[in-house]
């Protein structure tokens, strides 16, 4: 996720780091030399584009923001879900552990093995988010012989919730909580629970490709046909307009596509690696544990 102050009005026209631009060169610097390509004809004589009218390409180019703008909407709404989840997820924890603490004592052999194994069920899920290695990211905050027992699971978090279930289980078996309070604790797991289904389905279930392959290719005509609309018109300024225009449509396409997957590891995803850290300091402070690790800072405006 980038993460910068707001430069200065001059600045904004020269940033790059964090700018969809350098994603998108490509695209725009091909309709920019098919731009040049048909003033020259019509300069030439190749061709009288009199027949043709700015008018139906301002109608398509309307028609096709609101299209874009939907399609945005809906990829930045996924971007917004995944963001309260991870959020929600930070409170489960932390209320998890904080009862555990209330209801066992601080230092309590079970009430740090939950807190340590919440802190490895939120690396575990981020992990399993971006299809890392999810007992290595979990490994350190288990006890070992759990940890071993995990590296053939194939879904860790939940392999992780189910030995704070058991915990907490032994724990009422050995009257060191009541029945109501064990009820409230496992609420909070099963809560941990539903944020990773829910991050699930946003990461498996992507928008339909012929929605996006419709959208693809509706903006790449339209950004080949617009110089020979301008050309009559604007002549040897057709470059800069169409630059601009496909600097707009690419970007908002290529923007929508990196929203699309809110867990990935690309410039404007998730610092999932960072919210975990959050997890880790907030928990680890509540056992007492010093020095607490740094929060995770960005890094050439980027935070992971």
């Amino acid at each position: 996720m980038i993460v910068r102050p707001r430069p200065s009005t001059l600045g904004l026209f020269f940033v790059l780091r964090g700018s969809i631009i350098p994603h998108i060169l490509g695209r725009i610097l091909v309709i920019t030399a098919i731009s040049f390509v048909v003033v020259g004809m019509y300069h030439q004589g190749w061709f009288s584009p009199a027949h043709l009218s700015a008018v139906p390409f301002s109608l398509f180019g309307l028609a096709l923001s609101v299209f874009m703008g939907f399609r945005n909407n809906v990829c930045y709404d996924r971007w917004w879900e995944a963001r309260k989840l991870w959020g929600e997820l930070i409170v489960q924890s932390r209320n998890l552990a904080r009862e555990s603490a209330a209801v066992l004592g601080a230092g309590h052999e079970a009430r740090v093995r939950i807190a340590r194994r919440s802190v490895g069920f939120a690396y575990a899920l981020a992990a399993r988010l971006r299809d890392h290695d999810m007992a290595a990211a979990a490994g350190p905050w288990l006890p070992p012989e759990e940890a071993r027992a995990l590296v053939d699971y194939r879904n860790v978090p939940d392999g992780i919730l189910t030995a704070i279930n058991r915990e907490l289980a032994g724990c009422l078996a050995r009257g060191e909580i009541g029945e109501i309070v064990y009820q409230g604790l496992t609420q909070r797991v099963a809560a941990c629970a539903g944020v990773q289904a829910a991050c699930e389905r946003i990461r498996l279930t992507p928008t339909p490709y012929a929605y996006s392959l419709l959208l693809h290719r509706t903006a790449w005509l339209f950004c080949l046909l617009l110089p020979f609309g301008l050309v009559g018109t604007l002549e040897y300024l057709t470059p800069i307009a169409v630059t601009f225009v496909a600097y707009t449509f690419f970007g908002l396409d290529a923007l929508g596509d990196e929203l699309e997957d809110p867990f990935g590891e690309e410039e404007n995803d998730l610092p999932l690696a960072a919210l975990a850290r959050t997890i880790e300091i907030d928990l680890l402070e509540g056992m007492g544990v010093q020095p607490l690790p740094e929060p995770a800072r960005p890094r050439d405006y980027v935070l992971r």
